[in-house]
This record gives C-alpha cells, sequence and structure tokens, in this order.
C-alpha cells in the first residue's frame, strides 16, 4: 500500500496518469470534496431524470433526497452545501498551517483577505454581475456565504488557540440560538421558526438590499452568517485531527466517526426546541449538517487513506480539484446545448421518457472530461 503521506496528486498520478507538483494534500479530502460537487454539477438532474423512465420506490427515495427540505426537516441535498463549507474548514488548516510555517501570521491574514475577496467577487459574477441593475444584484449568495464563513473561521484560526475557538463556536451557535428565540419579531413576537415569521427573515426584509433569493428574504442572508461560520470552525476541528501525526490514521476514522454521531444525536435533540432548518442554517442544523460531515470524512478517510482502496475516487479527485472552476463553468457556459449536439434533436426524441436522463448522463460526462483534462495539464484554480 502507497505511503499514505505522499501528495495527493502522487498518489493520483500512480493510478491515472501525470499530475501535478503540489503541496501534500489528502486525496480522501480532494475526493469528498469532488463527490460534494458531483452532486451538484448534474448527478442530482441524472436521479430526478430517471423518475421519467421508472417509478420504482428506491428511485422515487432517491429523488426525494436530492431535493430541499420545504422547511424544516434534513434531506441528503440539504447537506451538500454545508458539507462544502465543513471542507473549506478542514482545508484552511492545512494551507494555513503551511504559511504560518514559512512567514508567520502577517502572510496568512493577507492570504485570508484576498481569498475572501476573490471569491466573494466570485459569487458576485455568479449571480450576473454588473450586467444586472444593482437591485437585482445578490450580495449574499452561495460562494459569498462559504467567503465569509472561510473569513471569519480562518482569522478565528489564525488568532485564537483551541479553547478559544470552541468558544466562539459556542458562542456563535447559541447567541444566534437567543437572538432567534428571545428577541421579539415587530408585530410577531419572540420564539417564532416560521418562515416569514422569525428574526432572520425579518432582518432580511428590512436591512438586505437588493436582490434575495425567496423574495423578501434570502436563505445566505445576514443574521444566519453567524451559524454559517460555526459550520466552517467545526471543520477547522477534523482539520486539526486529521494533520495531527501524533494520531493514527485509523484512530482518527474513530474519532470522526465519533464525533459524527454526538454532533448528529445533539443537533437532532436540540431539533425539538430549535428545529432542523436549512434556510435559517439553525444551531441544530449546524450540529446535524457537522455530525454527518464528519462521518463522511471519516468514511472516505478510512475507504482511500486507511483502506488503501484509491483507484476508484480519482474521478471525483478530478472534480475537487477544481471546485469552484467547475461551478463557475456549469453558471457561464450552456452544457446542457452542447450535450444536445451528441444527444438531442431526433436522438432525444428516439429515446423518448429516456432522453432528459441521456442528456443529463452526457452533460455529467463532459464535466468529468473538463476536469479530467484541467487536473492531467496541472490546471488549478487558486484563490
Amino acid at each position: 500500500m502507497p505511503d499514505s503521506t505522499l501528495p495527493a496528486a502522487t498518489r493520483a498520478a500512480t493510478a491515472s496518469g501525470p499530475a501535478a507538483k503540489l503541496t501534500p494534500r489528502l486525496l480522501s479530502l480532494d475526493a469528498l470534496r469532488g463527490f460534494d460537487m458531483f452532486w451538484i454539477v448534474g448527478a442530482d438532474e441524472i436521479v430526478h431524470a430517471l423518475t421519467k423512465v421508472s417509478n420504482a420506490a428506491p428511485v422515487r427515495f432517491l429523488a426525494g433526497q436530492l431535493d430541499h427540505s420545504d422547511w424544516a426537516g434534513f434531506t441528503f441535498y440539504d447537506l451538500i452545501f454545508p458539507l462544502f463549507v465543513f471542507m473549506a474548514g478542514v482545508s484552511l488548516v492545512f494551507s494555513l498551517s503551511r504559511v504560518l510555517e514559512a512567514g508567520g501570521r502577517g502572510p496568512a491574514a493577507w492570504r485570508i483577505v484576498r481569498r475572501a475577496v476573490l471569491l466573494y467577487g466570485l459569487g458576485i459574477l455568479y449571480y450576473g454581475g454588473f450586467a444586472t441593475p444593482f437591485h437585482e444584484i445578490r450580495l449574499l449568495g452561495v460562494l459569498q456565504r462559504i467567503a465569509l464563513s472561510y473569513l471569519f473561521a480562518a482569522l478565528t484560526f489564525l488568532f485564537l488557540g483551541v479553547r478559544g475557538r470552541l468558544a466562539v463556536l459556542g458562542g456563535l451557535l447559541v447567541g444566534y440560538w437567543a437572538l432567534m428565540t428571545f428577541v421579539p419579531v415587530p408585530g410577531i413576537g419572540a420564539g417564532h421558526f416560521e418562515q416569514g415569521r422569525n428574526l432572520a427573515n425579518w432582518l432580511d426584509q428590512h436591512y438586505l438590499p437588493w436582490r434575495k433569493w425567496d423574495g423578501q428574504w434570502d436563505p445566505e442572508g445576514l443574521l444566519s452568517t453567524l451559524p454559517a461560520i460555526g459550520t466552517c470552525l467545526l471543520g477547522t476541528f477534523a482539520g486539526m485531527l486529521l494533520r495531527d501525526r501524533s494520531i493514527s490514521e485509523p484512530r482518527k476514522v474513530l474519532y470522526l466517526v465519533a464525533a459524527g454521531v454526538v454532533l448528529a444525536s445533539a443537533g437532532w435533540l436540540w431539533n425539538l426546541q430549535f428545529p432542523v432548518v436549512k434556510k435559517l442554517w439553525t444551531s441544530s442544523f449546524v450540529l446535524v449538517a457537522g455530525g454527518y460531515s464528519c462521518l463522511l470524512l471519516g468514511l472516505f478517510h478510512g475507504i482511500i487513506e486507511v483502506g488503501g482502496l484509491r483507484g476508484w475516487a480519482i474521478p471525483f479527485v478530478w472534480i475537487g480539484m477544481n471546485p469552484i472552476t467547475i461551478y463557475m463553468i456549469h453558471n457561464l457556459v450552456d452544457l446542457e446545448k452542447i450535450a444536445d449536439r451528441f444527444v438531442g434533436g431526433q436522438i432525444h426524441e428516439a429515446l423518448g421518457a429516456a432522453g432528459p436522463l441521456v442528456t443529463t448522463a452526457v452533460v455529467v460526462a463532459i464535466t468529468f472530461a473538463i476536469c479530467r483534462f484541467l487536473y492531467q495539464r496541472k490546471v488549478f484554480l487558486r484563490l
């Protein structure tokens, strides 16, 4: 079995050809990031297209898991975004630790701010940039939330020790719960968590300018950014565990699984009073999503780093090494129109109910081809 301390790119090259000369990375983390992006860039649509071909119970169940909860509750698709924020926290431990060792806090702080600003700017471009009127610009969105969560979690990691980070995490989750529970919403009162009747929605409605995703409020809104920082901070603790060379790899997996069970259980218990709601990023949601993120990270780390089963993960690594790039490509390039050049028109008509499934499968294949092309040519977007 290859040495688990080798760079991910080097280990990937053993299985799939040339790769970039990069600083040491965890193949399991890159693969999990790619797995997460896989559902965003078309795998979810494949499952939904399957429902037009088959009405089997497993297909219907999977399709239901690939839709967001209407409000309270949790589906697999509700995990996609917080898992990415969580992994941003895991990754920053490795990247900032190297910068700290090489140059100290000054260069590290500059790197944090620069990366957050660039990521926030990409978020503005993703939703139309300045091609739209100012009042149509979305100031807070998916990439903007990742940028803000990374910024504050990374600065916390940079300037505070473990106890300080734990205190900040606890303060964010308990503080958000207290605000949502005890601060009265004008005309409604305190302690309401229903859509449009809670403090986070009210603040967005009155104080978040320009475009809001849900009309009068935004699922990536002002107040709910606070617990999202907590999700990224949870990732930093997982990153510290994975970076600790004094702990064996099997024991790291055990710790991740145990932490996942504890966090998810605590979140569902808190759900009894503070519901698990993704669109509010409630504190209970942070714990549930963080718990499941730990379990998935433990699973990938166990299979890839401990078990040595790496070949299957290489396609996910292609995506996981360029997640922002492929996310922006899907926004800027109509890949479905390209897919139609291969399986559109009369071919699509001849396929009948399977037509959308085949088209979506071609889109996913194009996505993998782009990511593999970039990977083999050592092209990686680094903010």
